[in-house]
């Protein structure tokens, strides 16, 4: 069997009318009818020929250990599947090897083999049998011989369902320490299934077959060697050729040299003890221990699912309870994570996971995650698609039939339509949705519409929400209750599905009274840290100097605006297009308190600076003094810069912000263009603690002093850097909160609470 038309290496007049009757490689129809056209007594050789293979092959069958015969070739049984019509067997059979049996699907051809070898080769045997499916007992062969048959049944249209099957019978019916000579093209789409099939427990070899000679490169004969071992042990695949030496096409060269460095570099992963992704196959080998017994701690990343066993393939983490000894509602639970919510630090981090394993009550989790690729599945096709595949993952002490449980994180969200969905050149897909959450009290005149902003290029995060009300008024006597109840996380973790409906209400607009957002919250709660200085800066009727860069939905800046009359705010915003939708769908205006720049911020911050530098030596000159008055000195400086842009690159490791606007250069600039009293705010998100370690020591070198806040089950970290010298005591912050508080102006109380009690959670970190 082969695979390649243009690949064959007998010429015959009638070759291309032969191979046209081949038009689909795994159709038993089309096999017999070529062997029928051929006849068995004109063999017909897909890939290398005897000579080319007998000094490379002889040698690894004989290598096998036999220790109840001295003749090793006589007690070895050999399965050759998918023979064909080749002499392969025969040229075996005449070398000493007399145990060998043959298969194949094809009635014709082993009908015709059957009576070409009858009398010269009486012990060899013929069966007709689907190599997918074999009738052998485990453990029953030495050396599996494959010459073209995993190439035939991977077809790249076909997929992998049939090689997959094809090799979990050879692994099957192979004793230990037996051999899977595979002799391919080694294509990457077929390296791809055979590599990774052969990972725990076999030692494998790759040869290359010598050529015949040619004028030019042609495709070549390569040979896989899988050993079945007596352990799990992981081993690299090691090749027995030059890699800069194969004389063969380039293209299969590239590709195959691709695969082994790809799949080595996996398996050096592997020992190297990194989180990488297991297969079931994997486990089921021993990879991570005994899955049939429960492992106080253990916590496995796996894939399940494949094309042709199941609808979908899946992301999934085993854990077992750490503590064993208390009473479990169930030995073996599934936790189904939806797309919208898998980002989220509950899900998507160890400490979080080990949290949901404590709420489930069970002896061992295996939580699912979903991704783009299940979005339109609903969750009863998933729930019916996962259970077989989780089934094999179950602890022996579920193995009594009981039912494996299914429960699903849910998605919060109540009612969905989308208002917007575009697409901007700097900041890719982008979304609006109106949203109403899940009440928690029943009450449904409790459950009020949100708005969110969202991209798709920080999938999970939303990036900022803003409470709906009729005509963007409040009305205390409609929304008071709904004031009281725990603020949402906006840029943070995105909740729900989304369902396309288009039916908005006109009326509904939002309200910029009310902060959604726990770390807008928070980053207005460490403006205590500079009361007294705001204080101040307002009893003189001066203005508060704000430059906020990144806009978003433009609501902490129209928050800031509305509570804090005596703040001039500069928002610098890059992409165009959010200025546009702040305004039309988020109600942002500009007056002459409130001003937005379309600027890179980090440019925006060195071209200040210079301005502030070139302003203070106009004053110094003009004035003949060597040192400007404090009113001279904050008539050029910024009061507060904050920070609150997220990052197109995740690669560096942050998703807020950018990594630039953690530079120490930028860092210093942003000091210089600050008053003496001013403050600096950065919205850091990162699941890294030695990224945010190496933030918070370069902002150490560059402010004097820096202050923190922690959101509780989120992975925003609130950094508060303070130019003075002097600064704040912790047990003094209650009281600044308090003059924030008078400050700020607020009309809820729930909201200027919320701002008091953040503030309460500043910490310095010294």
């Amino acid at each position: 069997m082969g695979k390649k038309k243009n690949q064959k290496q007998q010429p015959s007049a009638s070759k291309d009318d032969l191979l046209n009757t081949l038009g689909d490689f795994t159709s038993k129809e089309n096999w017999d009818s070529f062997f029928t056209i051929r006849g068995s007594d004109d063999s017909f050789e897909w890939y290398a020929e005897w000579p080319q293979l007998r000094d490379s092959l002889l040698p690894l069958i004989q290598q096998h250990p036999s220790p109840s015969s001295t003749s090793p070739s006589s007690s070895l049984q050999i399965l050759v599947p998918g023979c064909g019509n080749s002499r392969l067997s025969e040229h075996l059979y005449d070398a000493g090897f007399g145990d060998i049996t043959n298969i194949d699907f094809s009635k014709v051809v082993i009908s015709g083999m059957l009576r070409r070898n009858v009398r010269d080769r009486p012990n060899m045997r013929w069966r007709v049998m689907d190599m997918t499916q074999m009738q052998f007992p485990d453990d029953t062969f030495n050396v599996v011989l494959d010459k073209g048959g995993l190439d035939a049944l991977m077809e790249p249209e076909l997929g992998p369902q049939l090689g997959t099957k094809y090799l979990s019978e050879v692994k099957r019916v192979l004793k230990s320490r037996g051999k899977f000579i595979c002799l391919t093209l080694a294509e990457s789409h077929v390296l791809g299934l055979l590599f990774p099939k052969f990972r725990f427990g076999w030692n494998v070899c790759l040869y290359a077959i010598p050529q015949k000679p040619s004028t030019k490169p042609d495709l070549q004969t390569f040979m896989v060697v899988a050993e079945k071992e007596s352990s799990n042990e992981l081993h690299q695949i090691i090749s027995s050729f030059d890699h800069s030496s194969l004389a063969c096409n380039p293209n299969q060269a590239s590709g195959l040299l691709e695969a082994l460095e790809n799949e080595n570099r996996i398996r050096g992963e592997y020992l190297n003890g990194s989180d990488v992704l297991y297969s079931l196959e994997d486990l089921q080998l021993g990879a991570k221990g005994d899955l049939k017994k429960l492992s106080p701690g253990r916590r496995v990343q796996l894939t399940l699912g494949e094309q042709g066993v199941s609808n979908f393939c899946y992301k999934a983490v085993l854990l077992d309870a750490k503590q064993q000894s208390g009473a479990f509602s169930f030995h073996c639970g599934v936790f189904i994570v939806p797309k919208t919510r898998s980002h989220e630090w509950l899900f998507s981090s160890e400490g979080g996971q080990w949290q949901v394993v404590e709420s489930s009550k069970a002896a061992r989790l295996i939580m699912v995650l979903l991704e783009a690729s299940h979005a339109n599945a609903d969750m009863e096709d998933i729930q019916k698609d996962l259970s077989p595949l989780v089934k094999p993952l179950a602890p022996a002490d579920n193995d009594k039939g009981n039912q494996i449980p299914f429960m699903t994180a849910s998605d919060g969200i109540k009612q969905r339509s989308i208002v917007y969905q575009g697409s901007s050149s700097l900041t890719g897909p982008v979304v609006i949705e109106d949203v109403v959450y899940e009440n928690t009290d029943d009450d449904v005149s409790h459950s009020l519409p949100f708005r969110r902003l969202i991209f798709e290029r920080t999938e999970g995060l939303v990036q900022s929400e803003a409470l709906l009300t009729r005509d963007g008024l409040f009305d205390k006597s409609v929304y008071g209750t709904e004031m009281k109840k725990a603020s949402s996380s906006s840029k943070s973790k995105r909740r729900g599905a989304l369902k396309r409906n288009n039916e908005s209400s006109s009326k509904m607009k939002v309200y910029h009274g009310y902060l959604a957002s726990s770390y807008h919250t928070a980053i207005i709660s460490g403006f205590s840290l500079i009361s007294s200085y705001l204080e101040s800066v307002a009893s003189a009727g001066n203005r508060v100097k704000a430059v906020v860069i990144g806009l978003g939905a433009g609501l902490l800046p129209m928050f800031l605006h509305g509570c804090m009359q005596s703040m001039q705010i500069e928002a610098v915003e890059l992409d165009p297009v959010m200025l546009n939708l702040a305004s039309d769908y988020f109600g942002f205006t500009e007056d002459k308190r409130m001003k937005v720049h379309i600027a890179d911020g980090i440019q925006f911050v060195r071209d200040y600076r210079n301005l502030y530098a070139a302003g203070n030596e106009m004053l110094l000159s003009s004035n003949g003094s060597c040192k400007l008055s404090d009113a001279e000195s904050r008539s050029n400086a910024v009061d507060i810069i904050i920070v609150d842009v997220d990052s197109s690159d995740s690669s560096s490791g942050l998703r807020c912000p950018a990594a630039d606007f953690v530079e120490e250069s930028f860092l210093q600039n942003v000091k210089d263009t600050l008053s003496e009293q001013g403050l600096f705010v950065i919205n850091l998100v990162s699941r890294s603690p030695a990224i945010k370690d190496a933030v918070v020591s370069r902002m150490k070198e560059v402010f004097s002093h820096l202050f923190c806040i922690q959101l509780e089950g989120e992975v925003n970290l609130v950094l508060f850097g303070l130019c003075s010298e002097s600064h704040i005591e912790e047990d003094c912050i209650p009281d600044a909160a308090l003059k924030l508080d008078k400050l700020l102006k607020s009309e809820h109380p729930e909201i200027s609470q919320s701002i008091t009690d953040a503030a309460k959670k500043l910490k310095r970190l010294k």
